[in-house]
């Protein structure tokens, strides 16, 4: 799973941050949590296929305050990567940096929102039974499951933040774009604002036909998981994962990086649905904000890294996009040996300053 592998990743580098930003926390914090789950009665999918109950797992953390006109108020939702969950934002370098007393999302204060996107985690997804006949989601799906949630499921009508890394960065400018009245703040996490192509297109395609290769796949109705396909799916998000200056000072030798990248990508296997992770790459593949990114209006700060495989640093789409947007704002994170490559989207501590300026710029929203 790739954000899974990502969060793995990060923790496993050294923990030294720039002098400027605090020290991640040693080890994971207990925050109090609530896990739930909202159906969707006869759900459509933008293909026309349909699933009688589509159903929507997630966490939250704190709670809802409301109003004088008893309106939700203090709604975060924060969205995960592809092979996610929304519990992975309970590990260390994301909670411990922004859920406490005085941090930019202190649940004393907000009411954080951590869902599990379709296809992910305890949502409804391929491995539950009807495997490669579960609907072909899409990325617009996603978001729509995650509006109908807040909306219908929770009460909300107005979000304080929507955020996300990721897939959940280029969900939040989906939702900026089919939503955009919903959110008084969005902040994307490590994406692009163009159709998936070129070698972000290469790697994912690779990914699925490691696995579709694999006689064990069996088209998607396999006895035991193909476990040839999953190693090389799982090698391909590894190395998409890297961070190049940051591996190179923890695992300076041949024997550590072999021994490194072994242990990993072994230890993963076991996590995996083959179907599932078929899934969860290909359902980037219609997804293209570029040509409305004038709907987006609302106050957007985004974040993106230098030492990011998946979203190299010479790209200039960012900065083209943010002028085509009301009140955007875009930032990149430069290369260091402390940065995590595209995992830095989950490390708060390179950007919560830029969160916690949002949040400032959009108090009074």
């Amino acid at each position: 799973m790739l954000l899974s592998l990502l969060l793995v990743a990060a923790q496993a580098t050294a923990p030294a941050l720039p002098p400027t930003t605090p020290a991640i926390a040693p080890a994971r914090r207990s925050w109090p949590t609530t896990q739930a789950d909202y159906v969707i009665p006869a759900f459509r999918f933008r293909s026309g296929e349909t699933l009688d109950r589509l159903n929507i797992h997630y966490t939250t953390l704190g709670r809802p305050h409301r109003n004088a006109r008893g309106e939700i108020d203090n709604a975060v939702m924060v969205l995960h990567g592809t092979g996610g969950t929304g519990e992975q934002f309970l590990n260390p370098i994301f909670a411990d940096e922004l859920y406490g007393p005085g941090q930019p999302l202190d649940i004393a204060r907000y009411w954080i929102i951590l869902p599990d996107g379709i296809g992910h985690g305890k949502s409804s997804k391929p491995s539950d039974g009807l495997r490669m006949r579960f609907p072909r989601y899409t990325y617009d799906d996603m978001v729509e499951a995650q509006y109908r949630l807040l909306r219908d499921g929770l009460g909300i009508r107005r979000m304080r933040l929507i955020m996300g890394t990721s897939m959940g960065c280029m969900h939040t400018l989906v939702w900026g774009e089919a939503h955009p009245d919903f959110a008084a703040a969005l902040m994307p996490l490590a994406c692009e604002p163009v159709a998936l192509a070129g070698l972000n297109r290469m790697w994912r395609t690779l990914v699925i036909d490691g696995i579709e290769a694999d006689p064990a796949w069996a088209g998607g109705n396999y006895a035991a998981e193909p476990l040839q396909g999953l190693r090389t799916a799982e090698s391909l998000l590894f190395v998409a994962g890297a961070a190049p200056l940051a591996f190179q000072r923890q695992y300076p030798t041949r024997a550590a990086a072999e021994a490194f990248v072994r242990d990993r990508v072994g230890k993963a296997l076991p996590g995996l649905d083959a179907d599932d992770l078929i899934y969860q790459v290909d359902a980037s593949r219609d997804y293209d904000p570029w040509p409305r990114l004038e709907a987006i209006t609302a106050p957007l700060t985004w974040v993106n890294s230098a030492d990011d495989f998946i979203n190299p640093r010479n790209l200039d789409f960012p900065q083209r996009a943010v002028t085509r947007m009301r009140d955007a704002r875009f930032r990149q994170i430069p290369e260091t040996a402390d940065t995590r490559g595209h995992g830095t989207h989950t490390a708060a501590a390179f950007w919560k300053a830029d969160l916690a300026d949002l949040l400032a710029r959009t108090a009074e929203r």
